[in-house]
């Protein structure tokens, strides 16, 4: 009788220490897809930001002149080639997260730490 509790003990265990790391690894997956989204985007944005008037961005489709239509194409192939680029980059996230193990640490404390000769109003 003992044994057999002892044993569903540690399967329940293994079982939740399992399903913490799963949640773990697909926590930091999401987390690192996300950051190599904001980057191609950031870029992209900035990139329209600094030189966006060379392509006409924001203004009427009126009122942009030919050459700035030609610009145009030219940026949206650009920016085309970092999107491609960077999702390629989260498909190898992906096949990369597979080969590792990951846990996430289950407690973490800041603790706040004075200057010698400050006093602490708390």
């Amino acid at each position: 009788m003992d044994n057999d509790f002892l044993k569903r003990s540690l399967d329940y265990k293994q079982a939740r220490e399992d399903r913490y790391k799963e949640v773990a690894h697909n926590e930091l997956y999401q987390k690192s897809v996300k950051r190599i989204q904001t980057t191609m985007i950031g870029s992209l944005s900035t990139l329209e930001e600094y030189f966006g008037f060379l392509w006409g961005f924001g203004q009427p489709e009126q009122e942009i002149t030919e050459e700035q239509k030609y610009m145009k194409s030219v940026y949206e192939k650009a920016r085309s080639k970092i999107l491609d680029r960077g999702n390629a980059q989260m498909d190898s996230l992906e096949s990369d997260f597979v080969k590792y193990e990951i846990t996430r640490k289950k407690f973490y404390i800041k603790l706040p730490i004075n200057k010698s000769g400050e006093e602490n109003d708390g």
